[in-house]
């Protein structure tokens, strides 16, 4: 679906482009560092409800293989709709599919082959166009999507399931703000998507403030009845202010927690209502 807002044509809605691609190589190499640094028994830690951490490894590869088919080779194979089957169900179904037909590779034959193609895809990457069209992103609201956005879509997706992996093995989250900025940049492009249903009059903004030196500012205003916009500059006072620490924030966004949580950990200035639809927000298919 590509909105067409008052004044606010093409993707510019979904704010400033974001240029992802040169972090996908330090991404790839983070990783590998930590699947290295895994001993034999973390591979069979929980790092989500149901999935082990070898099975979120065996889920990364898929992710590579299928970006490098389906955009790098022209390849159209694989799995098919069920009939009624929404997206959702969709995406699960063959994620599991796939994370049960690695059971019986190891962990060490994982490692080999996630660091071969992980390269390649981080290639594929850095040579992409921002501003070729591309795989929709069902959370902005956007099909189909500029490159920029999938391409950083992928980047986050990459980014959580490492630290899913590091929590697993009892480590935090990597501090490292260069990374966590771009991540949380790209999942605040769910907030006109978010507010979708929410009906404002025109020009009413809402601000989300992330603290922290991985943290930033994204303005969303409403500039027709029920649709929003991160393009339009920022009034001087929002209708309402929601604050959140980088960890909450992310969290949030891929439902490590959920908005219950992350809302008594905010703080919110102003129409409280708009605050709390803010809260749920969430920047992955879900």
């Amino acid at each position: 679906m590509d909105f067409q807002f008052s004044g606010v044509s093409g993707h510019s809605w979904l704010g400033s482009p974001i240029d992802a691609r040169p972090l996908f190589a330090p991404e790839h190499a983070a990783l590998m560092a930590t699947l290295r640094g895994l001993g034999a028994a973390d591979w069979e830690r929980e790092a989500v409800p149901g999935w082990r951490v070898r099975d979120v490894v065996a889920h990364l590869l898929g992710d590579f293989y299928g970006r490098l088919g389906r955009d790098r080779d022209g390849h159209r194979g694989g799995s098919a709709f069920a009939p009624g089957e929404t997206l959702e169900a969709f995406i699960h179904r063959i994620n599991q599919e796939w994370v049960d037909s690695f059971s019986r590779v190891s962990p060490a034959a994982l490692v080999d082959t996630i660091d071969l193609i992980g390269r390649q895809v981080a290639r594929f990457f850095e040579a992409a166009d921002p501003d070729s069209p591309s795989m929709g992103v069902s959370w902005a609201g956007v099909d189909p999507a500029p490159m920029w956005l999938d391409s950083a879509r992928d980047l986050t997706e990459f980014w959580t399931h490492r630290q899913q992996i590091r929590h697993a093995v009892g480590r935090e989250t990597d501090p490292d703000p260069k990374a966590l900025a771009v991540v949380l940049d790209t999942f605040m492009r769910a907030l006109p998507h978010t507010l979708r249903h929410v009906t404002a009059p025109t020009g009413t903004q809402v601000r989300v403030q992330v603290d922290g030196p991985a943290g930033g500012a994204w303005t969303v205003t409403a500039t027709e009845e029920g649709r929003w916009s991160l393009a339009v500059p920022d009034a001087v006072r929002p209708a309402a202010l929601v604050r959140l620490d980088a960890e909450t924030a992310w969290r949030l966004c891929t439902r490590g927690i959920d908005p219950d949580t992350a809302l008594a950990r905010a703080r919110i200035d102003g129409d409280r209502e708009l605050g709390v639809a803010v809260c749920q927000i969430v920047s992955i298919i879900y």
